[in-house]
């Protein structure tokens, strides 16, 4: 799976679609498959907030159990509660049905293009 042209990455992996002031946030095709069948996702409560590079969940799979990072500082509007019961949307669709929260924030901090996030893939980090 290509990396979409229209988000944003973070080098720990998490995509970012801004529609307006809202971020959808998910892991990318390349988390998903090092971390194998997702088996259980932590999300966090409605109306938190995080600042960017905060841990805001984690996501486990049947080879670890990995962090979420905030790629953005907001407040949670939304959490993918389909995840709960499906953890292997996360899998099967990490850039549609796969999402995993959606913020409330006032803009875009560090993240990457997707050209900048195919060269940190390359270059093995």
């Amino acid at each position: 799976m290509s990396v979409p042209g229209d988000l944003k990455y973070t080098k720990s992996h998490e995509w970012v679609r801004t529609e307006g002031d809202t971020a959808t946030i998910g892991i990318t095709d390349h988390a998903q498959d090092e971390l194998g069948d997702v088996v259980f996702v932590e999300l966090p409560e409605e109306g938190a907030s995080f600042d960017a590079g905060d841990s805001f969940g984690t996501v486990e799979s049947v080879k670890a159990v990995s962090d979420l990072y905030a790629p953005v500082g907001g407040e949670v509007v939304e959490v993918n509660s389909a995840l709960e019961e499906s953890p292997e949307k996360i899998n099967e669709d990490p850039y549609g049905e796969g999402w995993i929260v959606k913020l409330r924030t006032s803009g875009d901090s560090n993240l990457l293009s997707a050209e900048d996030y195919e060269k940190v893939l390359e270059e093995g980090s």
